[in-house]
């Protein structure tokens, strides 16, 4: 899997990346965020703008947020999912800019995470409108269509922006690296059938929260969808050699990736666990915790 890693930017400043759409990258670089939560403004010319994902409690974004969209109307801020760095600044946000409303899927049911993330969620935040995919939200001289991707987060949506055949895709996929999908919010199957979702519909371009943009996005994608494929091959065969539990795994599958990643991959093997349970190839004493046994059936 050949992921993008090197790209042009500097915190607070405005790029633009498409005819239709900038990016301002917040100053939050970290294991889950790479460089840092990219929002994007998508508008043409001096008309009303959409602003995507405007990322964790800062001022010194907002502030830069706020420069980038200068004289212009802001007439709808999105969010991918409502995980805390790319939520809190939303409403900040829209009481700096007339009270736009902010979309979003609702938040997730509360319940206590066996590890829990930096990016874990916003539990303050609450949307203006509701979304839950197939919406049409059409601006000035820009129309959106919400896309439900849940998997890395049971909220997750994507937004596909249709005069350039674009896909704004928040962390369902990244350039930079694989997602996180971490129990018991995220989702393996769902991810899944999340992503082949966005692999059917031939997108010209994928715009992540975090890191560069995709362009060459047909291989890129099967890729992905490949590299997940060969982590649960790689799971199959640790259960095969008596690897009965995540503990005992990890170490292996995660060799060649820092130890302090290793309770999050640790989450993503529970995922994966789960959804072999959820086929009939795997069987547990308890899928709830990262401590439960597993075996192969058959």
């Amino acid at each position: 899997m050949q992921f993008i890693k090197a790209f042009d930017f500097a915190y607070g400043r405005c790029d633009r990346i498409s005819p239709l759409v900038e990016r301002v990258i917040a100053n939050n670089p970290g294991p889950f965020t790479f460089t840092g939560t990219g929002t994007y403004i998508v508008g043409r010319g001096d008309g009303a703008v959409a602003v995507i994902d405007p990322g964790p409690a800062d001022e010194a974004h907002l502030d830069a947020l706020l420069g980038a969209i200068g004289y212009r109307k802001v007439s709808h801020i999105l969010v991918t999912h409502t995980h805390a760095d790319h939520a809190p600044l939303s409403r900040p946000l829209s009481n700096a800019c007339g009270k736009p409303p902010i979309y979003a899927a609702a938040p997730p049911e509360r319940s206590g995470e066996s590890v829990r993330l930096d990016e874990a969620d916003d539990e303050a935040f609450s949307p203006d409108v509701i979304i839950r995919g197939g919406e049409t939200i059409e601006g000035d001289g820009w129309t959106i269509e919400v896309m439900a991707t849940p998997g890395h987060a049971s909220n997750h949506m994507c937004f596909v922006l249709a005069e350039e055949n674009g896909l704004l895709s928040g962390d369902h996929i990244m350039g930079w690296s694989t997602t996180i999908v971490a129990p018991p919010d995220g989702d393996m199957s769902d991810y899944m059938a999340s992503l082949e979702a966005v692999m059917a519909r031939d997108f010209h371009i994928v715009w992540p929260t975090h890191g560069a943009p995709i362009t060459d996005v047909e291989p890129f994608l099967k890729g992905y969808h490949a590299h997940r494929m060969a982590r649960e091959e790689q799971i199959i065969e640790r259960l095969k050699a008596g690897d009965t539990t995540i503990e005992r795994m990890v170490p292996v599958l995660y060799a060649t990736v820092s130890q302090s990643l290793w309770p999050a991959a640790s989450l993503s093997v529970l995922s994966h666990l789960i959804k072999l349970a959820r086929e009939g190839r795997a069987v547990t004493d308890d899928e709830n915790s990262l401590s439960g046994r597993w075996s192969l059936i058959g």
